[in-house]
């Protein structure tokens, strides 16, 4: 009968349903759970459901999930409820759910071909990766010093207006930190910026001509010739370089 009046209250409302109905969602799961249970997490900030103009709570199923997976924490895990929130907001920012083993959020895998260079596809792709400052010198296994010296040659930058960090800061910090095993600084490795804005300036010369069309179909024919060329200027640059260190 819950399930019957759930399934018509979900439908009535383009797929939200009310506190009541989620309650029972939860229930068989978390016998303990409340509404007031319910209302308490949702203050903490674990969900943030949407308001009708009478001021009823409406949960959508993504919200649902979110409450599970958050008592699932709570429940199994014994993370405190900073710290579940911290999860779901590095989750939001496009980080991976963590192992429940772990808890710690990684990051997305990057689109390589077979031969390891970059793909058309990892030059397409747009995630949504944002890193605070803490996270990417976490996982990039970085020290606060080295990341202010690439920042200050402009090979690393923050989001504007937010602060974080993208997937590509992350590739960058970890290869800078790879590289420093070689004795090479940030400052060396500003030879490597000034051949990639070359090869982003060949990029903007292939894509000047579809630049000025409007229509949604020759934005994506533009995304697709920039992200081909781009790997195969990647793919380019890659052998000419392992050509001329066999010459060594």
């Amino acid at each position: 009968m819950a399930s019957e009046s759930t399934a018509s209250a979900a439908s009535a409302e383009g797929g939200r349903i009310n506190i009541g109905e989620v309650l029972d969602l939860l229930h068989e799961d978390f016998p303990t759970i409340s509404i007031p249970k319910i209302r308490f997490l949702e203050e903490k900030g674990i969900v943030t459901p949407h308001r009708t103009s009478s001021g009823y709570r409406k949960f959508s199923h993504a919200d649902v999930e979110r409450l599970r997976y958050a008592l699932v924490l709570q429940r199994d895990h014994h993370q405190p409820l900073a710290r579940i929130v911290e999860i779901l907001d590095a989750i939001d920012r496009g980080l991976e759910p963590p192992p429940l083993v772990d808890l710690t959020p990684t990051v997305p895998d990057v689109a390589l071909s077979a031969d390891g260079l970059p793909s058309p596809e990892s030059f397409r792709r747009h995630d949504d990766l944002r890193l605070s400052r803490r996270e990417l010198l976490k996982i990039a296994e970085i020290p606060e010093e080295l990341l202010a010296e690439l920042e200050q040659y402009g090979l690393v930058i923050a989001r504007k207006g937010t602060g974080h960090y993208d997937s590509d800061a992350l590739v960058i910090c970890t290869t800078a930190r790879e590289l420093a095993d070689f004795g090479l600084e940030p400052r060396h490795l500003r030879a490597f910026k000034t051949a990639a804005d070359r090869e982003v300036g060949l990029v903007e010369q292939i894509a000047a001509p579809t630049r000025r069309a409007s229509d949604p179909a020759a934005a994506a024919r533009r995304d697709d010739v920039v992200s081909q060329f781009a790997a195969l200027a990647v793919r380019m640059h890659a052998t000419l370089v392992r050509t001329g260190l066999r010459r060594l």
